[in-house]
């Protein structure tokens, strides 16, 4: 728990850093004139939303689960995810109306402002990566820290523009790299749309091989079959598992060792750290169908349940800030 505290007070402090950054960049790119500068400040703003979702996700890991929600807060996040990457397309559509429009009528820019101001933001974004380098282990500030990243990059260029307009009054920069940052947006909008509505079909995780996870189950001693297997993700970092394992006949006391040596096994290789598992011996059901109606258990079973904290999963595997 106080890793966690620790990395919640990193990001507040990252968060209010890259807010001071949007603000410093918007007040630039107004005063200059430059379309460049307020594109960066947009991609900024994806920052704004990837700190801010990785801080929210941690606050809502501290709130445990109640009647109401039995699996706990971590969803919240995915909604928030939703409504940044509908933000994010709002952004991206306005800054290429403007992109254009100014291909077409360039306007004059100030390109020492614009060189200042993106200096400032990456001198500050510099330290930010600095602050957030401390918590590398952590996946959901892992996230963070490369959009973070990317915002230097970003900001770097918009430097290189700056230089080009104050050497060679050559204005078509400006709206040329508004529309290369506005991809960049684009793309990391889209990752997130295709993320969110995996985690709201209840689909399986794309770090997740369904065929590696069949055969580490089957592989156990005295699993005989498994089926009806699930595997879904309750937030961008939490993964759950449900499935009907057949055991040759044995001992009440058997089967649960089998069982709790399997939940170990595939929280350890597969980060999966909700399961539960139902166990069938003389009576094997066939694959159930999950359509209306046809949700029927005619036999008795025992199923053992296990929550447990799951290892971080490989880099990349969520986003905006899962």
């Amino acid at each position: 728990m106080e890793g966690v505290n620790r990395g919640g007070t990193r990001l507040r402090f990252a968060l209010g850093l890259t807010l001071v950054i949007l603000v410093v960049e918007l007040a630039g790119g107004l005063l200059s004139h430059s379309l460049a500068l307020l594109s960066d400040a947009g991609h900024v703003l994806t920052d704004v939303f990837a700190l801010g979702l990785a801080w929210f996700a941690i606050e809502q890991s501290k709130r445990p689960a109640d009647q109401r929600r039995s699996y706990g807060y971590q969803r919240v996040g995915i909604l928030a995810a939703l409504l940044n990457a509908v933000a994010l397309i709002v952004i991206v559509l306005a800054i290429g109306f403007e992109a254009v429009r100014r291909l077409m009528a360039p306007e004059p820019v100030q390109g020492g402002t614009v060189i200042a101001t993106a200096l400032v933001a990456i001198a500050i974004n510099v330290f930010v990566l600095l602050t957030l380098r401390a918590e590398v282990n952590n996946l959901n500030l892992r996230a963070a820290l490369l959009h973070v990243t990317g915002d230097v990059a970003a900001s770097a260029a918009v430097v290189i523009a700056g230089g080009v307009i104050l050497l060679t009054g050559w204005l078509y920069i400006d709206p040329l790299l508004s529309l290369a940052i506005a991809a960049l947006i684009a793309y990391g909008a889209w990752g997130i749309v295709r993320e969110t509505v995996n985690l709201l079909m209840e689909g399986t995780p794309p770090d997740i091989n369904m065929a590696e996870v069949s055969s580490e189950i089957s592989g156990t001693d005295l699993v005989t079959g498994v089926h009806d297997l699930h595997v879904w993700a309750l937030s961008s970092e939490d993964v759950a598992l449900s499935c009907h394992i057949v055991i040759a006949d044995t001992s009440l006391g058997d089967a649960e060792h089998v069982v709790r040596d399997l939940e170990g096994r595939l929280c350890s290789q597969f980060a999966i750290g909700h399961t539960t598992i139902q166990v069938e011996s003389c009576h094997p059901c066939g694959e159930i169908h999950h359509g209306a109606g046809e949700h029927n258990h005619p036999h008795a079973h025992l199923t053992f349940t296990s929550a447990r904290p799951a290892p971080p999963r490989a880099a990349g595997s969520s986003a905006p800030p899962r």
